[in-house]
């Protein structure tokens, strides 16, 4: 465990029915080959000790106590393997049988979880030979001891108790009220089920829904382990569909009808971020539960270590819970303290999971497509109704020929054709100055023109130059104040023209813009309203390439492709041979990484360190790290240092679940310590010397 992230696996052993020592070689093969993958969360499937298909051969003596004696073999087996293992088999306790599964960890028998929902319909007939299980926590032998049973258990990680597992077996989670509901409620984060599904035309499907959308619904992991190849065919076939979600993310899926075992890096501290964040997911009430403490650190020496030893389990505040010292023995036992990595991945080693280093832009095409629409529809929905409320039939923007500039005009051009209102009457306004090149000016004019809009050209040179006279700087000094003076006469010339035509000033700056603070104050960072705040920089470019596809006209369209082609650029300093010398990137950093910051950051709040970790994969082969890093501290520097401009941004709408505006995402005092932010990034540097 690293960083928050846990591996996880679903395993389906090929099985033989009723031969439990055939199974238990089988389960303890795949254990000791996900140790070796650094697995540290482990679930099979439900009764494949026995096999779920024995059917009457459950009520036969020697197959439960065979069983029982293959369990004591694997669990002495996970010694020092450094993972909860879940394994589903028959018990018996007090004359009556009950589906189990068994939480297993590092030599001892943590708990035995009860099937509550047993199906006894179409083909399933388990209310012949099983119990429904007890929610509330009861005894029950094992060896010379007790342990505890029933379906109200939740197992917790010593060194991270962000690990907080529970499970349910197979129907439970096809019901109404699912247990997992009641176990996430009462503070679990990960739901370990032990199924035996069997497969029919179209199963799969809704199969895979299931899973993933309770896994959304609860804000928590889901490891789905099915029974598989070996079951009987008499009547049924089972095809071992293994899934792992997150949040309603597929993280892993396995192949039905072969035995395979999928693994994935399950994301604790993204699960936890999200309902921290989520004021509507209540606070843990574990009122009717035990909780169960485990190690994932290694144990040296000890015989067998249940969690339940010699009956230590304690009554506290109305709850059964044990005390960190009862879950294992302490003698001879090696352990951690709570932070420190424990087994599993190791520094450095890659995740078995995606790291998209596009997060808010779609890979799939026809799913970003549908995307585009969708935004562009919300970013004209905005504008119309402020038009409609302020009873405007003008607006007024700044064409520059570049990204932005072109994304806002398609936008008003569209909420103008919902309003019924001539597109003549968007006002597009072309301001050349020292930095403007032809191509940009060439493009400006030619789109506004495409689209039907009002072109009107004033050049500012004249204007900032009288000004840097009026104010004593030295027009060949290409500072701060040189380029900022061309941005504060556009919005001057802006503002004054929409107060001519009775119209409204239509903001063009990006969210990624606003979160590095690449704005002037009250230059372009001002507006009326601003159609592009929630847009990332690079969801712009696709947003500007969706519209050329559709548009339908091909000069248009290729307009709009040259201006994809065309560098990022305020266009604030000379051009060199009559091209753009001024690059935006190259000052501020590539935007698709710092979109990736961005959305890290405020989406989950992750640490620097635990980002720049996230990046190194997301974009290998693109970066060097040093190059990540070296745009990962600008981008804190700049982020915390530009708030004031954030603090007072006009009116637009959000189109994702990232934002900036100051009146809905981020409430953020402009005048934050970045501190402690800084010192994470510096660890990393530290870290680093200090493996070489």
């Amino acid at each position: 465990m690293r960083d928050g992230f846990i591996r996880v696996a679903a395993a389906t052993p090929k099985i033989k029915v009723a031969d439990p020592v055939y199974n238990r070689q089988e389960i303890c093969r795949i254990i000791e080959e996900a140790g070796k993958k650094g697995v540290e969360l482990l679930v099979f499937p439900e009764l494949c000790l026995s096999g779920y298909t024995c059917n009457d051969l459950f009520l036969q003596e020697v197959l439960l106590e065979q069983v029982k004696e293959e369990l004591k073999t694997v669990v002495s087996f996970t010694r020092n393997k450094h993972m909860l293992v879940f394994v589903g088999l028959p018990w018996e306790h007090e004359g009556k049988l009950y589906n189990v599964a068994a939480a297993i960890c590092n030599g001892g028998l943590l708990g035995l979880v009860t099937k509550t929902n047993l199906p006894n319909y179409s083909e399933f007939y388990e209310l012949r030979h099983f119990t429904p299980g007890m929610e509330a926590p009861v005894m029950t032998d094992w060896q010379d001891t007790q342990v505890s049973m029933g379906t109200n258990l939740l197992f917790t990680c010593k060194e991270y108790p962000k690990l907080t597992v529970a499970a349910e077996i197979c129907e439970d989670v096809w019901v109404p009220c699912p247990p997992s509901i009641r176990h996430t409620l009462a503070g679990a984060t990960v739901i370990a089920n032990c199924s035996a599904s069997d497969e029919v035309v179209g199963k799969d499907s809704y199969r895979r829904e299931l899973i993933c959308g309770q896994s959304a619904r609860l804000i928590c992991g889901y490891v789905y382990a099915n029974a598989g190849e070996g079951e009987s065919t008499q009547d049924l076939v089972f095809g071992g569909h293994n899934i792992i979600a997150e949040n309603g993310t597929r993280l892993a899926e396995s192949k039905r009808f072969a035995p395979e075992t999928v693994c994935a890096d399950m994301d604790l501290e993204r699960l936890n971020a999200e309902r921290r964040r989520t004021t509507t997911y209540p606070a843990p009430d574990r009122s009717g539960y035990q909780t169960i403490h485990f190690s994932l650190a290694p144990v040296a020496g000890a015989e067998n270590s249940s969690s339940c030893k010699n009956g230590q389990n304690q009554q506290e505040n109305g709850q059964n819970q044990q005390e960190n010292g009862q879950s294992q023995q302490e003698t001879g036992q090696s352990r951690q303290e709570t932070g420190k990595a424990v087994s599993g991945m190791q520094a450095g080693e890659k995740l078995l999971r995606y790291i998209d280093n596009r997060p808010f832009v779609p890979h799939d095409t026809r799913e970003r497509s549908r995307r585009c629409e969708e935004i562009f529809t919300i970013q004209a929905m905005g504008l119309k109704k402020r038009l409609e409320h302020t009873g405007c039939s003008h607006v007024v923007l700044g064409i520059s020929g570049g990204l932005d500039s072109t994304l806002a005009l398609l936008v008003a051009a569209r909420a103008f054709d919902m309003l019924n209102i001539p597109r003549s009457q968007i006002h597009a306004i072309t301001m050349p100055c020292f930095g403007t090149t032809d191509r940009t000016y060439q493009n400006a004019c030619q789109m506004t023109r495409k689209l039907g809009a009002s072109l009107k050209e004033i050049g500012i040179k004249a204007s900032v130059t009288r000004h840097f006279e009026d104010i004593g700087h030295d027009i060949t000094v290409h500072d701060v104040t040189y380029e900022n003076g061309q941005a504060r006469e556009r919005t001057q010339i802006l503002m004054d023209i929409a107060n001519q035509v009775g119209g409204m000033v239509i903001g063009t700056g990006d969210m990624s813009e606003l979160a590095l603070g690449w704005a002037t104050y009250n230059g372009d960072h001002m507006s009326m309203y601003g159609v592009n705040v929630s847009v990332p920089k690079t969801l712009v470019r696709h947003l500007v390439r969706y519209y050329a596809d559709v548009c339908g006209e091909e000069e248009l369209k290729a307009v709009l492709l040259d201006v994809l082609d065309t560098p990022v650029s305020p266009e604030l300093l000379p051009p060199e041979n009559g091209v753009i010398s001024q690059k935006t990137e190259d000052l501020v950093g590539p935007y698709e990484l710092h979109d990736f910051f961005l959305y890290y950051v405020l989406r989950f709040g992750f640490k620097p360190s635990r980002i720049y970790r996230m990046a190194l994969q997301a974009f290998e082969g693109e970066y060097e790290k040093e190059v990540i890093y070296k745009w990962l501290n600008v981008f804190y520097r700049r982020f915390f240092a530009q708030q004031f401009k954030r603090s007072c941004l006009p009116d637009g709408p959000k189109v994702g679940s990232v934002a900036v505006s100051p009146r809905g995402d981020l409430r953020m005092p402009s005048d934050a310590a970045r501190q402690i932010w800084m010192d994470d990034l510096q660890s990393i540097k530290l870290k680093e010397s200090t493996k070489a």
